[in-house]
């Protein structure tokens, strides 16, 4: 069945309870976050590495300090709901790892550090994994996601889990970005009634109001880069193959990746490298053998944006004048730092690109596979199909569908299996467009180091009845592509964040994470949430 479907249905949000909590702002836990010794959160993961090493700090109290502030912030004050479950463990592992440093077994540089994860990707402990629905409080992961089990190596602290656009805005029409059954509606930290964007909106509202150090999304098209950039932190979207996707509830094989987000580029980059890698879980990933690397925080510099060549394909623009003014801005700042602008650059496969069903119809198929083979991973009690899991919101319809249904499962139900010639046509079909004829082709001609457009609109009001008024977004080409993204703090209108994106070719982060920290470095964009109950009539500042 074919079915045009507009990028904001993919690119947008999530579900749709009533915004949890009054629309106040937070007293004492408003303004500039820069905790002393005795409240470390608003510190960066280098301060607080160099503070545990010393042992003026432990994990422990680290811990406890984030856990509070996710009550103050979190279940209380502004309520932003961006915290779907609190690990009961957390300050246990934590204790263990403050045993281990003092025995002098450091794992690495994240040792201690607490994160917070998305819930959709597995965890094998006392908490839930359900991508927000309640179709699967009943039943747990087999294992820990590869991930997660990555990060425990290293020795970082599950904290809990986030919430997020149930199932990461792949159910249903009108939906609304950060609402899940389970969790309700997460807020935007910046203006309370203003939508923070998904599907890893938790995962960007969290670390932005200071809940976390960094914290873990996934991304099939935008769910990392476009609520990093309405919450105001910084986004990576890896090569689809650079981290594992095993133990993910899956949207798509040939799309969907996990990648952090942090406050500043350094913080994203640090985690980025324990997470990458091959996996025998995850085929994918057999690409990455001698394309990773261990810390990608060694490509930053302040002047990473010096004598790099970038293209401004004015074709990927934004429906929205004021983030059309600040990108002129960022394309002076990028100037400025010694970039040489290729500007304007054509996509010889826009037209196609812009008209094309191929993206969506290739994620029908995928989803409908895909989350069979997921499901079957999980403990008795779990649905088994794609088929269950529509029944099962059909019986609970007064929570899962209120606000919108579940049209997007429907119409992959439909689907046949991926042995399907035409599964395979339009799948060639998507690759071309966003590939050979797409960023391969414009990176080429103009023998570019990346790309760069606006992520984004700024962030509209939460509507839980019409679903998301979404402005328009850049990550399309790049996910259609499985290429990596990676969005950074580039202004603000109105009190609401806006961000650059810088794309390129597959397995090109430490490129663009190098150029991200440049620009970050020259224009020093981001500032903290206010948890405002309104925007600012300050319009286009920097």
């Amino acid at each position: 069945m074919t079915r045009q479907i507009s990028r904001r249905t993919i690119l947008g949000a999530g579900g749709g309870t009533a915004l949890a909590g009054s629309a106040r702002t937070a007293g004492a836990t408003t303004g500039d976050h820069r905790g002393g010794d005795d409240d470390p959160t608003g510190r960066s993961l280098a301060e607080l590495q160099r503070l545990l090493a010393r042992g003026r700090l432990s994990s422990r109290d680290l811990t406890r300090a984030y856990l509070r502030r996710i009550e103050r912030i979190d279940a209380g004050g502004p309520r932003l709901a961006s915290v779907i479950e609190v690990n009961p463990d957390a300050e246990r592992i934590a204790r263990e790892l403050d045993r281990e440093r003092r025995r002098g077994h450091v794992r690495g540089p994240l040792h201690g550090i607490p994160v917070l994860v998305k819930d959709n990707i597995d965890t094998d402990d006392a908490m839930l994994t359900t991508a927000g629905s309640l179709a699967l409080v009943d039943s747990r992961p087999g294992a820990d996601a590869t991930v997660v089990a990555r990060m425990r190596e290293a020795g970082m602290v599950l904290l809990g889990k986030t919430n997020l656009s149930e199932w990461a805005n792949f159910r249903g029409d009108q939906s609304s970005g950060g609402w899940s059954a389970r969790g309700g509606q997460t807020k935007n930290p910046y203006v309370l009634p203003r939508n923070p964007s998904g599907s890893s909106s938790g995962s960007a509202a969290a670390v932005s109001a200071f809940l976390a150090p960094v914290t873990l999304g996934t991304e099939t098209d935008g769910s990392i880069v476009s609520p990093a950039q309405a919450c105001g932190v910084v986004g990576i979207k890896p090569t689809v193959g650079l981290t594992s996707r095993a133990g993910v509830v899956p949207i798509s094989r040939t799309q969907d990746t996990v990648g952090p987000l942090g406050r500043t580029v350094a913080d994203a980059a640090a985690v980025l490298g324990v997470l990458a890698g091959p996996d025998p879980r995850d085929e994918a990933t057999a690409d990455s053998e001698g394309r990773t690397h261990e810390d990608y925080t060694r490509f930053l510099r302040p002047d990473g944006l010096a004598g790099a060549r970038i293209g401004v394909p004015r074709q990927l623009g934004v429906d929205s004048p004021e983030a059309t003014a600040v990108f002129e801005e960022s394309l002076a700042a990028l100037r400025a730092a010694g970039a040489v602008l290729v500007d304007p650059v054509d996509i010889p496969s826009y037209e196609e690109f812009s008209t094309s069903s191929a993206e969506f119809e290739v994620l029908l198929w995928e989803f409908k596979a895909g989350i069979a083979d997921y499901l079957a991973t999980r403990t008795a009690g779990s649905p088994r199909t794609l088929a269950d899991l529509i029944e099962l919101n059909l019986e609970r319809a007064e929570e899962e569908l209120r606000w919108f249904g579940q049209e997007t499962f429907e119409l992959a139900q439909a689907k046949t299996g991926l042995d399907d010639p035409e599964y395979a046509r339009t799948l060639a079909t998507s690759r071309r467009i966003s590939r050979t004829e797409g960023l391969d082709a414009v990176l080429d001609e103009h023998d570019l180091d990346a790309l760069v457009a606006p992520t984004g609109g700024p962030a509209w009001v939460t509507d839980l009845v019409n679903g998301d008024n979404f402005l328009g977004g850049t990550s399309s080409y790049a996910a259609m592509a499985g290429y990596p993204l990676v969005t950074v703090p580039s202004g603000a209108v109105f009190g609401l964040p806006l961000g650059l994106t810088f794309m390129g070719r597959a397995w090109s982060e430490p490129t663009l994470l190098r150029l991200a920290g440049g620009f970050e470095a020259q224009t020093r964009a981001r500032s903290a949430p206010r948890y405002r109950s309104s925007v600012t009539g300050d319009g286009r500042h920097r």
